[in-house]
């Protein structure tokens, strides 16, 4: 977008809507809504929010799995030119507590299944309106009912008498004037995305309406060779409150598209989908990738209508590329990206030979350097090096954060670079091929989990005096977790078994460790730091020799 006009999401929308009206925006649980129809309810929610008190620069949670309601409250939070904050609906009141006063969060969408946690955390917090929805609020009353009697519909209690608590039916009703006009340049902050790192809690990661724009635009034209601009039909694979989720899928929504969404991930929910519906594209971590391929029911479906298949959130194998090539016929596409660039830095080229083992070609807007971590001089073509990126409308620094803003971004000769801790090679035709990740963020089941929370809780045991979390690499699931662990002098009794329950009732359950091996001590450098990458290179030997 360089040396465009810069875009709100909100004008990018609208345009999508006057374009592609009667066309299906969103298909959920059988359902078809029309741009018109999505367009209609954003409009009335954004004018009761704003009526509730709700005003630019907010700050709105939406901590709900897929359903039309998420769409809709994220494109209501910024008509408004308020800020989503969009969160994993798996959260327990300890990270939910802590994200709502990092980012100073007054409103917040839940579902009915998690208000309890809402209610544990209120007082902790400036929360003062609660908006409850359901998996089925915009279903027909039929579906509703059919589901009630065959009780498919999980159910959860909640009081909304009082205390700032409101549906999203009540909202939809609400006898509202318009939400204002506002004019923005696309420099707003859009949404603060959290995401793990190598401290104990989520680090928010403020994106700006051009760069979201931007990144949606450039991963949909990823695919335009192949599926024509206004054709796509897209299957969410990977959730909303993830920037490689919301740059495919808010990439079909910006331009007309079709987008399907799912409450929940079901292998033969998915395969139907594609089958009834001509899915074109479909996005999913390595791990969904292998699990579709190992599926012992995959061949009863027809998955002929997929065009454009796309892994991210971590590193493809090249066994799962080339299973996938045997059994389809057609590439299994890949990128390189993070959080902190929005999404995508490097992507596929369909219509090129591809090396295998690459991670594409720099997109348009991404600026490039490769560089020696520690003396900052640029490495030779095709050396290894560890990335730094950088584009007109890029993230400046993490929410709240000056420390770790710090260390992550920096300044090159005037300009904000991302370092992104990520070693990478570059061949001479641009291709980018990943070698290491040189910071401690174990990615397990798609997930960034932080090691370094897992041994602040592991620490936080009455009988542990020391622990260190790696991860092992595990084609299944990505890396397995790993926690060493070194007790208090003289503790008797205390099993694996008893640390990994006080995990579970303390962690979310992708981030508890498979694996507890006691040690006597661990390897510490001459200031006292625990070496993780010793224990990590010792683990890795022991399984080659096994």
């Amino acid at each position: 977008m360089s040396g465009q006009t810069c875009k709100s999401i909100n004008e990018v929308f609208k345009n999508a809507t006057e374009k592609s009206s009667s066309h299906s925006a969103l298909i959920y649980l059988g359902e078809h809504y029309s741009y018109t129809k999505i367009y209609t309810m954003v409009e009335q929610i954004a004018g009761s929010l704003f009526e509730l008190g709700v005003k630019q620069n907010d700050k709105v949670i939406i901590y709900a799995p897929h359903c039309p309601q998420w769409i809709i409250a994220w494109f209501a939070i910024l008509r408004l030119g308020a800020m989503a904050i969009p969160v994993t609906h798996f959260y327990g009141p300890k990270d939910l507590k802590y994200i709502a006063n990092d980012s100073g969060s007054e409103t917040i969408f839940c579902m009915d299944t998690n208000f309890g946690y809402i209610d544990k955390i209120a007082a902790d917090t400036n929360i003062k309106r609660v908006i409850v929805c359901t998996l089925v609020d915009l279903l027909p009353s039929w579906k509703k009912l059919v589901g009630h009697l065959l009780d498919k519909i999980p159910a959860g209690k909640f009081d909304s008498q009082g205390r700032n608590i409101y549906t999203f039916p009540d909202l939809l009703k609400r006898r509202t004037s318009p939400p204002p006009i506002l004019k923005l340049t696309g420099k707003e902050i859009a949404e603060i995305l959290y995401t793990g790192g190598t401290t104990g809690f989520p680090k928010g990661v403020p994106i700006c309406h051009a760069l979201l724009v931007e990144s949606c635009t450039e991963q949909r034209a990823a695919s335009s060779s192949l599926i024509p601009l206004g054709e796509d039909i897209v299957l969410q694979g990977s959730p909303l409150y993830h920037i490689l989720g919301q740059a495919v899928g808010f990439g079909a929504l910006f331009t007309g598209e079709t987008l399907i969404i799912l409450p929940k991930m079901c292998l033969d929910a998915i395969f139907d989908h594609f089958q009834r519906y001509k899915v074109k594209t479909f996005l999913g971590t390595p791990t969904m990738h292998r699990m579709i391929l190992e599926h012992d029911r995959i061949d009863q479906y027809n998955l002929g209508s997929l065009q454009y298949v796309f892994s991210g959130g971590d590193v493809l194998p090249q066994e799962v590329a080339n299973r996938w090539l045997r059994k389809f016929g057609k590439p299994l596409y890949q990128g390189y990206g993070a959080t902190e660039t929005c999404g995508g830095v490097t992507g596929p080229r369909p219509k090129e030979e591809t090396p295998k083992g690459t991670a594409g070609k720099f997109i348009s807007f991404q600026k490039k350097k490769l560089l020696n971590s520690e003396t900052l001089e640029e490495v030779s073509v095709g050396q290894p090096g560890e990335l730094f990126v950088s584009s007109e409308n890029m993230v400046s620094g993490y929410w709240n954060k000056p420390e770790e803003t710090s260390l992550h971004f920096v300044n090159i000769d005037g300009q904000i670079w991302y370092k992104t801790g990520d070693i990478v090679r570059i061949d001479e035709q641009g291709w980018l091929y990943f070698l290491d990740r040189s910071v401690d963020v174990i990615k397990h089941k798609g997930y960034r989990v932080a090691a370094s929370k897992i041994d602040s809780v592991l620490q936080e045991h009455p009988a542990v005096i020391a622990a260190c979390t790696i991860g092992i690499k595990d084609p299944a699931v990505g890396e397995r977790i790993k926690s060493f662990v070194v007790f208090k002098k003289d503790v008797r009794g205390v099993s694996a078994y008893d640390l990994t329950k006080w995990c579970k009732e303390r962690l979310n359950s992708y981030e508890v460790p498979q694996y507890i091996e006691f040690r006597d001590m661990l390897p510490k450098s001459k200031i006292g730091k625990i070496l993780r990458r010793e224990l990590r290179d010792e683990d890795r030997i022991k399984l080659e020799n096994t």
